[in-house]
């Protein structure tokens, strides 16, 4: 299933980028579905940047996900490779639940749209196999596997589009 998540910001784009890129843990105060950004791991190589992310997840979880994972909260590690050359960042996200059913990955490109303003598009995919879920009996897989992923898939889409708003308003709030 496709992630698509485009956003325009009133800043310029090498703001934009270092701050996603070298700030995001600062700027959670105004992700609403997100507790929490820990910096696992970072190397730098010339204009290329590599991060482990672990980001802590908030809200509503549906019954039927919770009956799965017990009625933890979601968190999911973002493996990313940012490239500063091309203004670009390749992601991968492992989740902490599902984790051998669920596959998803995209690209966010940052686009100049003048001095101070920039195109930020998100695109990228997931899918579920429900059948590699433990615990989900066969009979139960259909329907809760659409559960699953319309669940992940407003999730991260949100979560996705939510970044762009908090990173506006954090920019804002540093003046």
């Amino acid at each position: 299933m496709r992630i698509e998540a485009d956003s325009v910001l009133p800043f310029s784009r090498e703001r934009v980028f270092r701050a996603y890129r070298d700030e995001l843990p600062d700027f959670t105060a105004y992700l609403p579905n997100v507790r929490a950004i820990e910096v696992k791991s970072r190397t730098d190589e010339g204009a290329i940047a590599t991060l482990h992310n672990v980001w802590h997840g908030g809200g509503d979880i549906p019954a039927p996900i919770v009956k799965v994972i017990g009625g933890e909260s979601l968190s999911w590690d973002d493996f990313a490779k940012w490239d500063q050359s091309a203004w670009t960042c390749e992601w991968n996200i492992r989740t902490s639940v599902f984790t051998e059913a669920v596959t998803c990955s995209g690209k966010n490109t940052f686009i100049e749209l003048g001095a101070d303003r920039t195109r930020l598009e998100i695109v990228g995919d997931i899918s579920i196999d429900v059948k590699k879920v433990k615990g989900v009996p066969s009979f139960l897989a259909g329907s809760i596997g659409k559960t699953v992923e319309s669940f992940l898939v407003k999730q991260i889409t949100a979560n996705l589009t939510s970044v762009s708003d908090a990173l506006t308003k954090y920019l804002q709030s540093k003046g």
